[in-house]
């Protein structure tokens, strides 16, 4: 697999970091404790690299119309400025992928997918923009992506906007953007994160990335910024009980099942692909009355599931783990699982194959953790 690295790859290495492959790119998976980055976002604020994911711009007359067809959700009902979570979903309702797409204007979108699959999402959505007057961009080899979350983060961005800049920031709504000068230039800004926490995730040209990373974290000075990098990223993901494209989501799981369902508009008018197969699984109980269905797992005691355990009922196979790991915030193991829908309801006890050792585990509701407002 070939390599890749973010514009932000020297100071990852300056700062000591150590490194991981995702999605076929070089990131960060700490810099010094893991623990001590999740902790920061949660209490403080984190820095993070996101350049990895993909950034499709759609443009055009047919431009919500198209992304209407394209994806699950209705992308033409969302205001210019907010911003909508939706699957891209093959003809038998499998996800290819989960992504954002930001309303810019009235023609025009910006798509943003998953690291391993912007180059499969931007060559999905070229193909299904043959019969619409829409034009599909992959920015995403010119696009870095920098987020800062933690309850601190709006505080350590207003000290880069300028003062007059100042209430679009602070008034800035959950899954909205806005274009803002930060440290001199004028950048995109979202209130968006993969934490649980409040924060921004902010839209950069590469050549500019280096500049910014360097000022947010002189603005962070004081206010216990530190960067942080995919470790910190996950456990905090997972105690909010979000989805990772790979383990909770893939083509062979659909939205009903993964507890998605909500995504998906049936109700819109045009068609889209997957709506038959989605209307169908749908309309069979699937997630609800028969199959599987995505849970959260609390352990009973310190040892933690991971990913492919199995999960059992009485001995008997039931489901199985796609994400675990202790819980730094809440002090317990927690997982995230697919397990038989008789077996899915909050309380039930089940238990979890640890390399032949059953370790008890109780259903309970996603999230698992979800921050004082």
């Amino acid at each position: 697999m070939t390599e890749n690295y973010t514009a932000l790859y020297e100071q990852h290495k300056k700062a000591g970091a150590s490194f991981t492959d995702f999605g076929g790119w070089q990131m960060p998976l700490k810099y010094n404790s893991e623990l001590a980055e999740h902790h920061a976002v949660r209490k403080a604020a984190g820095l993070f690299d996101l350049s990895h994911m993909g950034e499709v711009w759609v443009t055009g007359p047919d431009a919500a119309a198209f992304l209407d067809y394209a994806l699950a959700g209705k992308l033409s009902a969302v205001a210019v400025g907010k911003a909508k979570y939706s699957l891209i979903c093959d003809t038998d309702g499998g996800i290819i992928d989960d992504l954002i797409s930001y309303r810019r204007a009235d023609d025009k979108f910006l798509v943003v997918p998953n690291a391993g699959n912007a180059a499969v999402v931007a060559k999905e959505l070229l193909k299904r923009s043959a019969n619409f007057n829409v034009t599909v961009e992959d920015a995403s080899a010119e696009t870095s992506l920098i987020a800062v979350q933690g309850p601190n983060s709006e505080a350590i961005l207003l000290k880069l906007v300028p003062a007059e800049q100042h209430a679009l920031v602070t008034e800035l709504k959950y899954y909205a953007a806005v274009e803002v000068e930060i440290a001199g230039q004028a950048l995109l800004l979202a209130r968006t994160g993969y934490t649980g926490e409040d924060g921004f995730e902010i839209y950069v040209p590469n050549l500019e990335a280096p500049a910014l990373w360097e000022a947010l974290l002189e603005a962070g000075e004081g206010s216990g910024l530190i960067p942080a990098g995919l470790a910190a990223r996950d456990s905090l993901r997972l105690e909010a009980g979000m989805p990772l494209y790979g383990n909770e989501l893939s083509r062979h799981v659909n939205a009903y099942a993964a507890g998605l369902g909500p995504v998906v508009s049936l109700a819109k008018e045009s068609d889209f692909v997957g709506k038959e197969a989605l209307a169908d699984i749908k309309a069979a109980g699937v997630g609800s009355t028969i199959g599987q269905k995505l849970v959260g797992l609390k352990g009973a005691d310190r040892r933690a599931a991971r990913a492919h355990y199995p999960v059992l009922k009485d001995g008997t196979l039931v489901g199985e783990v796609t994400s675990g790991q202790p819980s730094p915030t809440l002090g317990y193991p927690i997982a995230m699982a697919y397990v038989d829908v008789e077996f899915a309801g909050p309380g039930t006890v089940l238990d979890v194959d640890l390399r032949g050792k059953p370790e008890r585990f109780a259903v309970v509701a996603l999230p698992f953790y979800k921050r004082q407002k």
